[in-house]
């Protein structure tokens, strides 16, 4: 009788040893701000999931048209999607995982200004479409979305049969629990509307959101992030040379992009609901993040980065 038990036993710690890994892609308007390198390296780092794909997103805005400056670039010239790839490959290098597969995604939104759904075919739509299909029966990819959502609309316009085999993570938009309303008045959702909108008409998509409001409290200060980090590791330089570069006038910044990323990864450091689509959109539930535990988050990220786990 103890031969079977510690039988059964060796059998459950095997499975669980040799358990698949959540497969996740995540999807980044690095080139914009700072903190969508501090999600990426949390996404590699962590030891639960498996990154399985890291594309870049373009973040074409109004502002690039009529000033001269977008944060530290010279708006002219400037190829959003281009600068993502860019710094999506230097922090790749620097962790060395140029393993993982690296597309470059759509230069400008689906559709045009006023509305439509034309396709803005692109490497990283591709090739999402390749590594769902791939999938064996049963698994699902996670992808994230931490930029304008271009690569996953055009994806999923291509090939709709991949929609039950994924699901989606989104940066963007605003949300109040308390009067359920929404409002698309926000970065991302802005720098293509059209794919937001296509995302939340897709019947059986399953979408989860990360707004504004749930954000909004995971900041970290500049100089404690200055101290924390190690200039003489490549991937910790990087993040601190990132907010020098970009924000240096900034002593506290929100991590947007890593609110999501660490709400993902730590789902109890985070409340989920069930809500409703935007009035305009198709009437249908999706859930969204309304409430995180910043310090947890922050903890847990300094925790993995410092791979004291």
């Amino acid at each position: 009788m103890k031969t079977i038990i510690l039988l059964i036993i060796s059998s459950f710690f095997l499975q669980s040893c040799f358990a698949q890994k959540q497969k996740v892609w995540l999807d980044a308007d690095t080139g914009n701000e700072m903190d969508d390198l501090y999600a990426i390296v949390r996404l590699v780092k962590d030891p639960k999931v498996e990154l399985v794909g890291l594309s870049s997103a373009h973040f074409n805005n109004p502002d690039l048209l009529v000033f001269e400056k977008w944060n530290a670039y010279d708006t002219k010239g400037l190829n959003t999607v281009a600068e993502s790839q860019r710094l999506n490959e230097q922090i790749l290098k620097s962790l060395n995982r140029l393993d993982i597969p690296h597309p470059i995604g759509a230069d400008r939104q689906i559709g045009r200004a006023w509305g439509q759904q034309d396709v803005r075919d692109s490497e990283a739509a591709q090739t999402i479409i390749k590594v769902v299909k791939a999938l064996p029966e049963g698994e699902k990819l996670d992808i994230l979305t931490i930029g304008a959502m271009t690569n996953l609309a055009s994806a999923l316009i291509i090939a709709p049969e991949i929609k039950s085999k994924i699901r989606c993570f989104a940066l963007g938009a605003q949300y109040d629990p308390k009067t359920k309303i929404w409002n698309k008045n926000e970065f991302n959702i802005r720098n293509d509307l059209n794919a937001f909108d296509y995302l939340l008409n897709l019947e059986g998509l399953d979408l989860t959101m990360m707004c504004l409001q749930a954000a909004l409290p995971l900041q970290f200060k500049r100089e404690d992030t200055y101290t924390k980090l190690d200039e003489t590791i490549e991937a910790e330089k990087i993040l601190e040379d990132r907010w020098r570069e970009q924000n240096p006038q900034d002593e506290t910044r929100v991590m947007w992009d890593l609110a999501l990323v660490a709400a993902y990864l730590k789902p109890d450091f985070a409340q989920l609901e069930t809500i409703s689509t935007p009035p305009e959109n198709k009437q249908r539930t999706i859930k969204a993040f309304v409430k995180i535990d910043e310090k947890a988050l922050a903890d847990n990220f300094w925790k993995v980065l410092k791979k004291m786990f």
